[in-house]
């Protein structure tokens, strides 16, 4: 099995031996992983290229879904989410927060929410959605989101 590891990862100081340590657990895994890392492209158009190569070439894709640079997770790991599954690849989401607790609501309450008309906004006027989900419906109900890290989506690949 191949699985394409999306996420932000690939930006850490230390994203060499991240690539490494995630590559070995993978591999305990049964598992070939299939890391942006990989490819010799260095332009923005190559890269792309790359990835969207790696994730046709992915039986599955496992995604870091963490807050990045922000509340939400990283656009680009958003894009190769909805990417894979419109190919129709399975995707397996992990965020570290506690997922049966954590919801949108209650990650976006430190940022000062208020209330008008049963509806909740952020602190920019703009609308908190409220349906109980870790992440925003667009990621939390097509894919399987697991509370954890890569050893915990690898843990739920197996399990289903």
């Amino acid at each position: 099995m191949r699985a394409y590891l999306a996420g932000p990862d690939v930006f850490r100081p230390d994203a060499l031996a991240w690539a490494e340590a995630a590559r070995a657990l993978c591999h305990a895994h049964g598992v070939e992983a299939l890391i942006p890392l990989d490819g010799n492209a260095s332009d923005a158009v190559g890269i792309y290229q790359q990835n969207i190569a790696m994730i046709h070439a992915a039986d599955v894709v496992l995604a870091n879904l963490n807050a990045f640079r922000g509340a939400e997770p990283d656009s680009g790991t958003c894009f190769e989410v909805g990417f894979a599954l419109a190919l129709g690849k399975r995707v397996i989401g992990y965020v570290a927060e506690r997922i049966d607790t954590t919801t949108q609501v209650a990650r976006w309450q430190a940022q000062d929410l208020t209330a008008r008309d049963g509806r909740l906004f952020d602190r920019d006027g703009q609308q908190v959605e409220h349906f109980g989900l870790p992440l925003n419906l667009m990621l939390a109900v097509p894919a399987k989101i697991v509370e954890g890290d890569l050893a915990a989506a690898l843990a739920a690949l197996h399990a289903t």
